[in-house]
């Protein structure tokens, strides 16, 4: 009977074992295929500028990120643009299609879709110095077509499914899953055409919506740029929102 168990013990520890290299060799070839480790760490900051196009306008969008988790981006639109950025610490906006011009500091809920855009190499490099959690949850289909899904549990609790093309290991699909003040607000991206800049594989078409209309909006990269000097004065928190001495 004690031989038995040690045997079930035994099998148990494998499997979670098995599982754990599973999962690390998925993440490895996906990094792998993005450019691999080195080329995905040589790029310091990015620029993007691109098209917009949601159901009834389009509008001209920009995003500038530095590492760490240096973030900004612009949503341009009638003559008017809108800001969003984070600086490390503190994410603030200007939001004059609201008729608000002066800049004010962002709630926790927008937030935290500005904390995934700040993510310099996104959810699945470094995972674990993120605070973050990844299992291997096999296959499953992605419009029409075999893929490998994994799930992120970021440190917040909020969850990222992530599709990876079972071919390339490239990312093609993402489900995002936050968790607000009791509620659930889901999120769909595809991501698609992929293309390299500085050695490194970006998607140049990304479109997103809820799980009901994943294509609701569509973002088409129409530049990016690697290792470009961008001024950190960008991302800083503005003046009038910086406490008082």
């Amino acid at each position: 009977m004690r031989s038995g168990l040690i045997v079930f013990l035994a099998m148990c520890c494998f499997g979670l074992l098995s599982n754990a290299q599973t999962v690390g060799e998925l993440i490895a070839r996906n990094i792998q295929a993005r450019g691999g480790i080195e080329k995905i760490k040589a790029i310091k900051t990015m620029r993007m500028t691109g098209k917009f196009e949601g159901d009834s306008f389009i509008a001209s969008v920009s995003q500038e990120n530095a590492r760490p988790n240096l973030m900004r981006g612009t949503f341009s639109l009638q003559g008017m643009t809108a800001v969003q950025a984070y600086d490390g610490t503190t994410g603030w906006q200007i939001q004059p299609f609201g008729g608000k011009k002066d800049p004010e500091l962002m709630g926790e809920d927008d937030l935290r879709d500005l904390l995934l855009d700040a993510d310099f190499d996104g959810p699945l490099v470094d995972y674990k110095e993120k605070g973050s959690t990844v299992e291997d949850l096999g296959h499953d289909v992605v419009d029409g077509d075999d893929a490998l899904r994994l799930k992120v549990t970021l440190k917040n609790g909020d969850l990222i499914y992530s599709y990876l093309d079972p071919d390339t290991f490239i990312e093609i699909r993402r489900e995002i899953q936050q968790f607000i003040r009791g509620s659930v607000r889901d999120r769909v991206m595809g991501l698609g055409s992929y293309k390299r800049v500085a050695g490194v594989m970006y998607p140049f078409s990304i479109s997103q919506g809820p799980k009901g209309h994943p294509d609701a909006q569509t973002t088409t990269v129409q530049t990016m740029e690697a290792n470009v000097a961008i001024d950190p004065a960008d991302f800083a928190l503005p003046a009038s929102l910086r406490p008082k001495q």
